[in-house]
C-alpha cells in the first residue's frame, strides 16, 4: 500500500505522516494490534478445523478483506448487498446472511460478477421461492443456507420442522443448491468465563435440528455460527464446520469488557480533540454520536457510558450528543488542555466505523496507510467498482 509523506493537516487532497497532523475526529487503527488479532482467529479457526468465514460488517473495506483471506479466511460474510458489491472485488465465495427479500436486493444480488460463488441465509418460503425464480431468470445456481433461530430471536425458523420443510424445499429447486443451515449466537453476551450454561444449551438445540436433518436425509454440509464474544468457544459446539466473526479484528470496549479480548487487543479508536473544560469534572471532545455511535455496554459489562481513552480506560464517554463528546473526569487525576489529543474506545466498532468515509493505519505514530470505507451504508448510490475490473486474490 502506498505510504503518506507529508506532514500537512489532513483535509482534501493532503495525505498525512502522523497523528498530528489527523484532522479530528478521525477513525485509526493500530496496525500491529489489528494485525496480532487477524492472526490469533486464524490459528484457532485452524487449530480446531473450523472453516473462518469473517463478517466484514465490521471494516467494509476490501482491503482489509484481502487480508482476512490471506490470513486463510475460506471466504466473506456480508449482510447488505453495498457490502457484497464491494467484497466481490477481493473475493469469489461471499455469504449474504441476510434475506434477500425484495426485488432491488436480488437485482443486485444476480449482477455479482458470475465468477462470485453466492451463497445466502434465509427463512421463508417467501424468500426462498423469489430468490429460485430471479436465479432461474438470470441463469445462475445460487446457495442457500437455512438461518435457524437457536435464541436470538431475531431471523430464523424456530422448530426442527420448519427447518426441513425448508431444506427440502432448496434442495428441490434445480435453480438453488442447499448447502446447509446458519445461526447467529448473538444473545450470548455474557462475560466469557459464564457462557458455559448458555453454550451448552446452543448445542443441545442445534442438536435437535441436525437429528431432524439427517433423519429427512438432507444433513447439511455447512453449519455456520460463531460471534466475536464466542468465537474462542466455538470448539464447543458439536456438529459446527464454520465461524463468522466480525469484530475480533479490530475489538472494541465492548468485546474487552465481556472478556473475548484484552484492552490492549483493541485496535480501533477514534482521534479527538478536547474542545472545553470548561464544566468542572468533565471535558468535552469533538467526537460525538456521528463518530462514536450511541450504542450501549451488554448488562454483563457491569458499567456504563459510550466509549472510554485507551491510555486512560476508567475516563468514559459519559454522554454524546451530536458533534460533542462529554468525558467524565471524576475517577481520574488526569486533567486535560483545550487542544489536548485523545484516542477513545467505542462500545461498538462496527457501527463507528460505518460513520467514517477513511480510516487510517498507523505504527508507532506514524501512518503507514489508510483505506475507504467502501460499503458504507446501504444503498445502491455510489456503488463499489465493477468487481470484474480486480479478479479475487485469495
Amino acid at each position: 500500500m502506498e505510504r503518506h509523506r507529508t506532514e500537512r493537516p489532513a483535509g482534501a487532497g493532503t495525505r498525512p505522516a502522523t497523528l498530528d497532523a489527523l484532522e479530528t475526529p478521525a477513525a485509526v487503527v493500530d496496525l500491529d494490534r489489528m494485525e496480532a488479532n487477524l492472526a490469533r482467529m486464524a490459528d484457532y479457526a485452524r487449530g480446531h478445523k473450523l472453516a473462518l468465514r469473517p463478517h466484514t460488517k465490521t471494516h467494509k473495506a476490501p482491503e482489509l478483506a484481502r487480508a482476512q483471506l490471506e490470513h486463510g479466511a475460506a471466504g466473506l460474510t456480508v449482510a447488505t448487498l453495498r457490502e457484497a458489491e464491494s467484497m466481490a472485488t477481493v473475493a469469489d465465495d461471499i455469504l449474504v446472511a441476510y434475506p434477500p427479500v425484495g426485488p432491488a436486493r436480488l437485482e443486485r444480488l444476480l449482477a455479482l460478477a458470475e465468477r462470485t460463488r453466492i451463497t445466502v441465509a434465509l427463512d421463508s418460503e417467501e424468500a426462498l421461492d423469489a430468490l429460485a425464480r430471479a436465479a432461474g431468470a438470470a441463469g445462475r445456481e445460487i446457495g442457500v443456507l437455512i438461518e435457524l433461530d437457536l435464541g436470538m430471536r431475531r431471523c430464523g425458523v424456530g422448530r426442527p420442522d420448519d427447518a426441513v420443510r425448508l431444506a427440502g424445499r432448496a434442495a428441490t429447486r434445480p435453480e438453488l443448491a442447499y448447502r446447509g443451515v446458519l445461526f447467529y449466537p448473538g444473545h450470548i453476551r455474557e462475560h466469557v468465563r459464564d457462557q458455559a450454561a448458555a453454550l451448552d444449551r446452543l448445542a443441545t438445540e442445534l442438536a435437535r435440528y441436525l437429528d431432524a436433518l439427517a433423519a429427512a436425509r438432507l444433513e447439511p454440509a455447512v453449519v455456520s455460527g460463531g460471534s466475536t464474544p464466542t468465537a474462542f468457544a466455538s470448539h464447543r459446539i458439536p456438529g459446527l464446520t464454520e465461524i463468522r466473526p466480525g469484530t475480533y479484528i479490530f475489538n472494541d470496549r465492548a468485546t474487552a469488557a465481556l472478556g473475548a479480548c484484552a484492552w490492549e487487543d483493541c485496535a480501533y479508536t477514534v482521534l479527538a480533540t478536547v474542545v472545553s473544560t470548561a464544566v468542572p469534572g468533565q471535558a468535552v471532545i469533538d467526537a460525538g454520536s456521528k463518530a462514536l455511535a450511541r450504542d450501549e455496554l451488554p448488562p454483563a459489562a457491569r458499567d456504563s457510558g459510550y466509549g472510554a481513552l485507551l491510555d486512560r480506560p476508567e475516563v468514559r464517554v459519559r454522554a454524546l450528543s451530536e458533534e460533542h463528546g462529554i468525558l467524565d473526569l471524576s475517577e481520574t487525576r488526569w486533567r486535560p488542555r483545550v487542544g489536548e489529543r485523545v484516542r477513545v474506545v467505542p462500545n461498538h466498532v462496527c457501527v463507528s466505523v460505518n460513520l467514517h468515509e477513511r480510516v487510517w493505519g498507523t505504527r508507532n505514530g506514524k501512518i503507514e496507510t489508510s483505506w475507504a470505507v467502501a460499503a458504507r451504508g446501504w444503498t445502491a448510490a455510489d456503488r463499489a467498482p465493477d468487481p470484474s475490473t480486480n479478479p479475487a486474490r485469495r
